[in-house]
C-alpha cells in the first residue's frame, strides 16, 4: 500500500525514502526523519537546515536527502515543511523512552508536563505520551513544534498526538 492508495505513508515506502535515517544514526541521538515520498516542487527544508544536512538539489522535485552525518536534530526543518512530513526522533533519550518532535497545527495546544494520547501515521492511538516542550516562535507561522516522550518501542510509529477538543 502507498500514500496514494491508503492516505498515509507505509513502512515499505519509508524504507526507500532518502530522508529516512539509518538505525545506526537513530541510536546516536536526535535526528530528522523526513517522510517525504512524493516528488513535488518543494524545498523549504533544504533552506531551513543550518547544517546543510538536507539536500534537494537543483531539481526542485527531487525527494529531500538526509545527510545523517551532518544532522544535529535541531528541528528547524519541522515547521517549514508544508506537507508536515518532517519529525525529529531521539531513540537515545533514555533507557526506556524516546522522544518525537512533530508539527502541530491545531488550537488547544497542550502544555509542558501534560499527558496525551500518541498516534501513528493513520491516527490510531499507540500509547501515552508526556509533553516535554512546545515551540511556537513567530518564524514558525503558527505551526507549533511539540516534543513528547514515549516508550522507546513506539519511536518508529508515533508521529503525533490526538487533538484535544476542549
Amino acid at each position: 500500500m502507498s500514500l496514494l492508495q491508503c492516505g498515509y505513508v507505509s513502512k515499505e515506502e519509508l524504507v526507500k525514502c532518502p530522508g529516512f535515517p539509518s538505525e545506526e544514526r537513530m541510536a546516536k541521538g536526535a535526528v530528522a526523519v523526513i517522510e517525504c515520498v512524493q516528488e513535488i516542487p518543494c524545498n523549504p527544508c533544504e533552506y531551513a537546515c543550518p547544517q546543510k544536512a538536507v539536500v534537494v538539489g537543483d531539481n526542485i522535485t527531487n525527494l529531500p536527502v538526509l545527510r545523517e552525518d551532518l544532522c544535529i536534530g535541531c528541528g528547524l526543518c519541522i515547521a517549514c515543511c508544508p506537507g508536515l512530513a518532517i519529525f525529529v526522533v531521539n531513540k537515545a533519550y533514555s533507557e526506556t523512552e524516546a522522544t518525537v518532535e512533530f508539527p502541530y497545527e491545531y488550537n488547544n495546544i497542550p502544555g509542558v508536563g501534560e499527558t496525551a494520547e500518541a498516534v501513528d501515521r493513520k491516527g490510531n492511538v499507540v500509547c501515552r505520551a508526556k509533553v516535554l516542550s512546545v515551540r511556537n516562535p513567530p518564524s514558525n507561522d503558527h505551526t507549533s513544534v511539540i516534543k513528547i516522550a514515549i516508550p522507546k518501542e513506539y519511536a518508529d510509529d508515533v508521529r503525533g498526538i490526538k487533538r484535544r477538543l476542549d
